[in-house]
This record gives C-alpha cells, structure tokens and sequence, in this order.
C-alpha cells in the first residue's frame, strides 16, 4: 500500500536532510578540491560492494582460487559494512568461518594445505586471516572471532626469530625468507590485539619490539619507501616497492602508535605517507599506481589487490590525522575509479587511472573489485549518513543484434536502493540514445527504509526498443533517481552488433559473457573453467535468424553445453583424454541452429557454456577466440 507523506514529515525530512549534508560535509576537514557528498559515497561503496559480493562462492565460503586475497576482500566487506552501517553481510563472514576454519588437504582452498584456524606454511596469509577475523570482532563483539585472531597470532610468533637478522617473523615455514608485509603485518596484528584485550602487555611488547626491529632492519631505503625483503646477509633486497608494503606499515605505524601515543611512531608514519605520494613514490599523475600498472604489463592476481591494501590504510592515516593532503589524495584516487575505472556493471578495474591497451587491457575481476572498493570506502565520512539512495540497470551491459526489418525490445530493470528513517518518493527518468526508444521515461518508486543496517529496494520495469538502422558499437542509457535531496545516476552500456568475433579475456568478450561463475582469465586469449567452475555466452541472434554457428578456439579438458533457455543442456563437445599441455588446441565449430528456438524480446538467444570435463585434476576448457556467423 502507498502511503503519502504529510507536509510535517516533508519538513522533517528536509531538515534531516540538511542536517546529513552539513555533517557529511565536517566529518572530516574539507579539502581544497571538492568532493562528493557523503550519502553518494555510501551509495557508490554499496554499488561497488554488491558486485564484489556477487563473487562470494557460498558452499567453499570464500572467492574463487585465491586464499589470501579472499580473506583481504573479507576484511574489505567488512571495512564497508564498519563504515556504512550495512549489515547485510555479517552472515557471509561467519559462513566463511565457520566452514574454513578445518583442515584441508592442498588444492582445495589454497595450493598449500591448510593446517586448521586459517594457518598454513604461508605466515603472511594466517596473518591476513588474523586481521579479517579482528575486523569481524570489532563488527559483532563475538569472542570467537578475537579468539581466533589471537590463535593465528601464537602460530606466527612460533616463526618470530632473533638468530637470522636479529629479529623478525619468517615469511613461510620453511624460513626461507624474511619481508616487509609479514612483519608489518605481524606489528599491525599485535597491536591491534593489544588494543581490544583489556590488561595486554604481552601483544604491546611484541609489537613494539617488532616496530623497532623493523626501522633498523634497512628494508626502508633512503627514499622513506619499503622494498620487498632482506637478503640472505640481512641488507635490503633492492626490490620492487609494492604499495601494500608501505600501506601495511603506515597502517602497522598507526595502530601501534594508538597504543602508545609515541610522537617518534607517528613521525616515522608521516615520513612514509609523505614519500608514499611525493615525486619519487608511487604516484603517476596523481593516481596510486603499481609497478604492474604500466600499459606493456599486467599484474599478477596478488597485485592486483595491493593498492586497495595501501587504501585500507591510507583511510585509517587520513581518519587518525586529519590531514588535508592525505585526505586530498584519498579523495583524488576514490573519484579517478569513479569516473574512469568504472564499467557500466560497477565492476572497477586494477588501472585506478583508466588506462588499458590491447595486448594488457585494464583486468576487472572480484579482486581488482576489492582493491578499488577500500578507496570508495575511505571516501565516506567518518560520521556516516544516515540516508543514501543508489541506482543500477540491469543488464547492465546488454547486447542487441537488430533484425533486419523491425525495431528490437530488450527488458532493462531500473533498480533502486536506499537506507535512512523516512520514507521516501523516488523520481526516477530515463534516457536513450537519440531514435531509440524506452518506456517510462519517468516513474516514481515509493520506498520505505528502516535504517542503514539492511537497504530498502525497489525496482522499475523498462522496454528499451532498438530500431533495425542502430549502428555498431556501443550506446548509452542513463537513469537518474532522486529523493528527498538524494540523487544518483546509473548507465546501461547497450552494444549493438551485427557479427561475433572476439578474443577472451578482453573487453570485447565482457557484453557476451553472460555467466562468468567461478571461471577465471589470465590475460588475452585465456577464459578457463576448472573444478566446478564453468562460464557461459549469450548469443542473441536476431529473431529473423534461421541458422547459425559458432566457432571456438579452444583446448585442454573441455565439456561444451548448448541450450536455448539457459536451464536445459546439451553435450556437443567434449574431450575424453586428460590433456593438460594445450597439445589438442583448435578450432570446433558448433551448429546452433536446432537451439534457437522461437525466440524472445526480438532475438533468439542460445546459450554455450563451457566447464570441466575432468573436474578433479583442475584443468577445463580454455577459450581463446570466439566467432560466430548467422543467416537471416
């Protein structure tokens, strides 16, 4: 039932309104440059983080093929639900611990084998999972999770050792090597154990003789940045300064000064923030840029989540000091995603600039996602606002084949979200590119929120109608909600072609992938499925179509799916022999014609999807190109 809201309650919710804005905007100190409003920040993280968690594989109970980066994108979420109120997925961190907290055998969560409470051979990943689970603590105030936490610590202490380098944790069992992340990390953990255990002296004291072991053990070079590790006789390895190492010990700094309130911890913090982001640091053109970010290259799985650590901590620099540089900066890199780094599906990049090229384009997957969300984050006031209002389309990212007579309808759904304590009339309009047509091109959505703690939504139906004359390549449709002072924009990047021919793993495959599911792309001409994981295409041929096919470039152990409806499957490729050298890669070509079926809103749409053929030794099929031809 619809309820209209009374001129008093209007006046009411103006007031707290204004009241929202004036806070957001003091929260903290206003920087030079302008930023945006605080309930926009709320809802472009809430945006951002529905994606990443889209990506949560419920039954393992973290993200695909990733470890360590699955606890760091754990911690993320909840970084988010800490800074905006959002509760919605505290049942996923618990699924996760819950569930992951045994044994396992290599292989199945991690390559490693994992030996119980999240440790391993691998000392810096327990002591990423250590700090997720005291992320948890501070969300929920469960004993379990500051329990866990402190069950990791004892495991790394036992890797604390003064007889190699006078000190310092070893980065793996084997004591092979010791770096930077482990031992910032160990000095961020112990103080923060320190912190929330009442009476600690034993965590202080092992956090602060980590600190002073860690300034005089020459991994901070002249530069005031922080190289990887010592070599073997203990000096400064000279390697690659990672923005997650020198974002780990700001934040290790920062806490561990917390602690103690030492004006030389804080000092040393500072040097670092200063060569962080000065003319010899990590810095291009204003925007935090790593190593691997550079247009001949591409970073590794692990980079790509390094610069979100840098901003985790950087926010955590910016809350605690209250400098406008340091904010300026973190609001400068929040807006670059924003406005550059973002498709229209809110999945955010690894190139925090934009920047892509074809033989390295800019990679967007859950852990570029996690990386970027901790800058979205930092950029919401410390006081949150109590009222956001949120948009997207979906698809998001549709294709058209136009028939050649006729116009084509596609269904887009407007859907809308919004937290706050009044009710609220959204006004939502809509436009298409110029010839085209979409209905309604303005709505009103009534929503009824009750807090911050689980977002209200609501949704709008649309027809957009392509004309048979639409051009090739790619077309905007923007929506625009508002209410009550709120606003936010959300676009539907609508591809229009009359022919298939891409390569994987770029973003001309992105429009036709209609399920990613669990697999995986390492790079141009590189779309694999292993285990359990699988990736689907949609085809939607136009619904004058009377045959067609499609041609895969493909190898290893694949199983090949067709089906017209997306729900029932036929075998028509399969490889029987365990080929794991690529030696039986080529080209198959499959009739889809007796798939089209009778078609609906204006195409005949045929969905292929390709998995595992052998699903317990890790080696399905991999995509490089696809092309497909039709006769209308």
């Amino acid at each position: 039932m619809r309820r209209s809201i009374t001129p008093g309650l209007t006046g009411l919710m103006t007031l707290f309104m204004v009241l929202t804005a004036v806070a957001s905007a003091h929260a903290r100190q206003p920087e030079a440059s302008p930023r945006i409003d605080g309930p926009t920040a709320v809802a472009r993280a809430r945006v951002a983080a529905d994606v990443l968690m889209s990506s949560y594989d419920p039954n393992k109970a973290w993200f695909p093929s990733s470890w360590w980066n699955s606890a760091v994108a754990l911690q993320t979420i909840g970084d988010y639900m800490q800074r905006t109120g959002d509760r919605r997925y505290l049942g996923q961190l618990d699924n996760t611990f819950e569930k992951d907290k045994g044994v396992f055998p290599p292989g199945v969560l991690s390559g490693d084998p994992l030996l119980g409470n999240f440790t391993s051979r691998a000392i810096d990943d327990s002591e990423w999972w250590a700090l997720t689970w005291l992320q948890a603590y501070d969300l929920t105030r469960n004993p379990k999770y500051l329990d866990m936490a402190v069950t990791i610590a004892n495991y790394v202490y036992g890797y604390w050792d003064t007889s190699t380098c006078g000190g310092g944790v070893w980065w793996n069992a084997e004591r092979t090597y010791k770096n930077a992340v482990t031992n910032a990390l160990w000095i961020r953990l112990t103080a923060e154990l320190h912190n929330r255990i009442h009476g600690d002296h034993l965590w202080l004291a092992r956090s602060s003789t980590a600190w002073k072991w860690f300034n005089g053990s020459g991994m901070i070079n002249a530069n005031g940045l922080v190289n990887d590790g010592l070599t073997n006789t203990c000096t400064n390895n000279g390697q690659t300064v990672w923005s997650y190492n020198q974002g780990m010990l700001i934040g290790a700094g920062l806490e561990l000064w917390r602690a103690t309130r030492d004006p030389s911890i804080m000092a040393t913090v500072r040097r670092l923030a200063d060569a962080a982001i000065g003319p010899n640091g990590l810095v291009a053109s204003g925007i935090l840029t790593e190593s691997c970010d550079a247009l001949d290259q591409t970073c590794d799985d692990n980079g790509k989540q390094f610069k979100g650590i840098f901003m985790r901590y950087w926010t955590d620099l910016v809350d605690t000091t209250h400098d406008r540089r340091y904010a300026a900066f973190l609001d400068t890199q929040a807006e670059s995603i924003w406005n550059a780094d973002r498709d229209a599906a809110g999945r955010l990049g690894t190139r925090w600039s934009g920047a892509t090229s074809d033989a390295h384009p800019n990679v967007f997957d859950w852990r570029t996602q996690a990386s970027a969300l901790s800058a979205l984050i930092g950029e919401i006031p410390v006081w949150t606002p109590q009222a956001s209002l949120a948009a997207t389309l979906s698809p998001a990212q549709p294709v058209v084949m136009p028939a050649a007579s006729g116009n084509t309808p596609i269904a887009l759904n407007l859907g809308v979200s919004a937290t706050g304590w009044f009710p609220l009339n959204a006004n939502a309009s809509v436009q298409a590119p110029a010839g085209w047509g979409v209905s309604p091109t303005a709505s009103q959505l009534h929503l009824q929120p009750h807090g911050t703690a689980v977002p209200v939504n609501g949704s709008i139906p649309l027809t957009l109608t392509v004309p048979s004359l639409a051009t090739d390549g790619h077309h905007m449709v923007t929506a625009n909600v508002a209410a009550a002072g709120l606003h936010f924009s959300t676009q539907a990047d609508v591809l229009v072609a009359h022919s298939i021919d891409f390569d994987t793993g770029t973003v001309n495959e992105t429009p036709w992938l209609w399920d990613p599911d669990g697999s995986q792309s390492n790079g141009v001409q590189n779309r694999f499925a292993d285990g359990t994981a699988h990736f689907t295409y949609r085809f939607p041929f136009p619904f004058d179509t009377t045959s067609a096919h499609v041609t895969l470039t493909i190898d290893a152990e694949y199983l090949v799916q067709v089906s017209s409806d997306n729900q029932n499957w036929t075998t028509v490729l399969q490889e029987n022999q365990r080929i794991t050298d690529g030696s039986n890669k080529g080209n198959q070509t499959i009739d889809l014609t007796p798939y089209l079926g009778s078609g609906s809103d204006g195409a005949k749409p045929v969905y292929v999807k390709v998995s595992d053929a052998f699903p317990d030794d890790g080696w399905g099929g991999r995509v490089y190109h696809v092309t497909a031809s039709f006769t209308e």
